[in-house]
């Protein structure tokens, strides 16, 4: 029994709108695609954007140039160690491997040179540019030197080599992962997007009050109400 008509339709009213508004938000009329996606690509281009530390990285890498390295890795199969190999000699170290397990000989701060310069390509998504130098598919090669750097990360905590170690793992998490990650996405700065980034929050925000009031009009107007 409905107690005040005018609120449980204005309630109802509400409620229509919102769900108006829902089929139209994952619809794809946002460019091709539904509002969720499109959000959920534009924040990740915004993150994207925000998260390039490769020149960072770069200029500490340049203090490991002349130090030497020695060390033997494994892979996961004969087949990476294969194409791992090119990765070192593109970076002018002496490797060679025996099934999954490669020996490398060479200069730490060239290895992670040839390195940064190939998450840089993948960051700005110049893949073809490493499948050209490789000969295999541009995030195989950024998999690879995910790979082979944890390996040699662990061989070289194990020689106490510790310094070492550390700019491998800065290596690692700041570009060859971002760079993986983030393959294919178009970094954006939100201060380009600042329009739009702010209009989305504030329809969150409005969209969850919106279904907030649509309920409490509804229930209050069959008479439903909390009493203190």
């Amino acid at each position: 029994m409905i107690e005040n008509k005018t609120q449980f339709y204005t309630g109802l009213g509400l409620m229509a709108g919102f769900i108006v508004v829902l089929i139209v938000f994952f619809s794809p009329v946002f460019g091709g695609q539904n509002g969720l996606n499109f959000l959920d690509n534009l924040y990740n281009s915004i993150s994207k954007g925000s998260a390039y530390y490769i020149p960072k990285v770069k200029k500490e890498a340049e203090g490991y140039e002349g130090k030497a390295i020695s060390v033997t890795i494994r892979m996961a199969d004969q087949q990476q160690a294969e194409e791992v190999l090119k990765l070192f000699e593109a970076s002018n170290a002496g490797v060679s491997h025996s099934g999954p397990q490669l020996t490398i000989d060479g200069d730490l701060g060239l290895v992670l040179a040839n390195c940064l310069s190939d998450a840089d390509e993948m960051y700005y998504n110049r893949g073809e540019s490493l499948s050209a130098k490789y000969g295999y598919d541009a995030r195989r090669a950024m998999y690879n030197w995910w790979k082979a750097l944890k390996e040699t990360e662990k061989e070289l905590k194990r020689q106490e080599r510790f310094k070492d170690a550390s700019i491998i793992d800065l290596t690692i998490s700041k570009a060859v992962e971002s760079a993986y990650n983030y393959y294919g996405i178009e970094p954006q700065k939100i201060t380009d997007r600042l329009g739009i980034v702010i209009g989305s929050l504030l329809f969150y925000v409005i969209y969850t009050v919106w279904y907030g009031f649509a309920f409490m009009y509804m229930f209050q107007g069959w008479g439903m109400k909390l009493e203190h």
